[in-house]
């Protein structure tokens, strides 16, 4: 993967590059202390990764991301807790608390370099699984819904169920924003596949599943957009 990192602490950015510089798949090609010089180089240069610091002088982390001319997928790494929910309402890959492990920060992109692979090999077509030892390659047109299963989520199809280790937010980041809506803490479902809904229920495939009354509002409303 192609990364960039920027910081406005010197030594939060040596952190980065040494933890980098450990993982095969990762090249970290620029390191910026300012985030208005990061924009030029990001404009010339498209990345797959951003390391992020969010508060910084003269533009926070997330003023940088709305500034950019594309999306790439981004890591932000700060010392303030209190961003955790607003980095995920952007779309984050991680958010990452300093100070922060090398086996953090390699879990953190590890889930990136999935996100790429799935991107790069099959497009918005289909997506990439790895399952125990076997890697499993889904028509997005035929997964029904995603089902939290414990520290696994099961991809189900007509004909298949595909379990892979990841969390619920990992997979809404493997999925499409549209065509997809999350209608409960454990599901997500593919809106083509919808036959009915009832009961505070949505059938799928004629497999009911519940609508969460935390997800209800805004569910309803995507479905009278």
């Amino acid at each position: 993967m192609h990364c960039i990192a920027i910081d406005d602490e010197p030594p939060a950015l040596k952190v980065v590059s040494s933890h980098a510089s450990k993982i095969p798949f990762v090249s970290l090609e620029a390191t910026f202390t300012s985030p208005l010089e990061a924009i030029p180089y990001l404009s010339a240069h498209e990345v797959d990764l951003i390391f992020l610091d969010i508060e910084m002088k003269g533009i926070s982390g997330f003023q940088l991301l709305n500034a950019l001319p594309y999306k790439p997928y981004t890591i932000f790494t700060t010392a303030h807790a209190n961003y955790a929910l607003e980095s995920y309402e952007v779309d984050a890959v991680d958010f990452l608390l300093k100070p922060f492990t090398f086996e953090r920060f390699l879990k953190a992109v590890s889930k990136a370099q999935r996100l790429c692979t799935a991107s790069d090999t099959f497009g918005d077509s289909h997506l990439f699984l790895k399952s125990g030892y076997n890697y499993h390659k889904i028509s997005l047109d035929s997964l029904l819904y995603v089902e939290g299963a414990g520290n696994y989520m099961a991809f189900v199809t007509a004909e298949q169920k595909i379990l892979a280790r990841m969390g619920i937010q990992e997979a809404i980041d493997l999925l499409p924003q549209k065509g997809f809506i999350r209608i409960h803490k454990s599901y997500i479902i593919a809106v083509a596949h919808l036959e009915k809904v009832e009961d505070n229920h949505v059938y799928l495939n004629k497999t009911a599943l519940p609508i969460g009354s935390n997800y209800k509002s805004d569910f309803f409303e995507y479905m009278s957009n």
